[in-house]
């Protein structure tokens, strides 16, 4: 049913796209990850994924290139996004339950420690084909929008990484690869400032 609503809103060429909205809510607490073929939605502007159960969203969310506003408040199982969403240049909104976000600037929870988890095939930084002897996933934590998301990188050089820009203020001040051992900054009175 998530594939033929997504067709459908290609097709169309709408501008939002809330899926929960639009089935039972016992289908939508099912969804636990959005298709690859969320790239199709080029014209939508408002991804609205409200209360979801969502674990991951792919990094094909990079392909939304109108996107203006993401809303995943109350997803409570979703920790983190894919880097991809930094090619959402339009991005200027977002509502996130920073609670349940890794490293979050309130609570500190780790980030798990790294090992091909969500790799797309493509490097994050430059979308060139991966190779299978350089694969490095790092954690870092950013601004999407309004708030700071912790972002999975695959990338495919030493150069990739390097070009990574510098982390949110108030959170590790360079890319991880997660684990307990990780010394994040103390617990924070307040969100981060743009």
């Amino acid at each position: 049913m998530l594939g033929s609503l997504i067709e459908a809103a290609s097709v169309k060429g709408s501008k939002e796209f809330a899926p929960g909205l639009e089935m039972s809510p016992e289908f939508w607490k099912e969804i636990v990850t959005l298709p690859t073929t969320i790239a199709k939605l080029t014209s939508v502007k408002r991804l609205y994924l409200y209360g979801s159960n969502l674990v991951r969203i792919p990094p094909e969310i990079g392909a939304m290139e109108n996107l203006e506003e993401l809303d995943i408040y109350t997803s409570y199982r979703l920790h983190w996004l894919p880097y991809e969403v930094t090619r959402c240049r339009k991005l200027k909104r977002s509502r996130a339950s920073t609670r349940a976000l890794y490293g979050n600037y309130k609570y500190r929870p780790p980030f798990p420690t790294l090992g091909a988890v969500g790799n797309s095939g493509t490097c994050s930084a430059c979308n060139r084909r991966l190779s299978a002897e350089f694969l490095r996933q790092v954690w870092i934590s950013l601004f999407v929008a309004t708030d700071v998301v912790p972002l999975l990188v695959n990338a495919c050089s030493e150069e990739c990484l390097e070009r990574l820009p510098r982390p949110a203020f108030g959170y590790v001040e360079h890319p991880l690869t997660g684990g307990l051992q990780v010394k994040q900054p103390p617990v924070s009175h307040g969100p981060p400032q743009l």
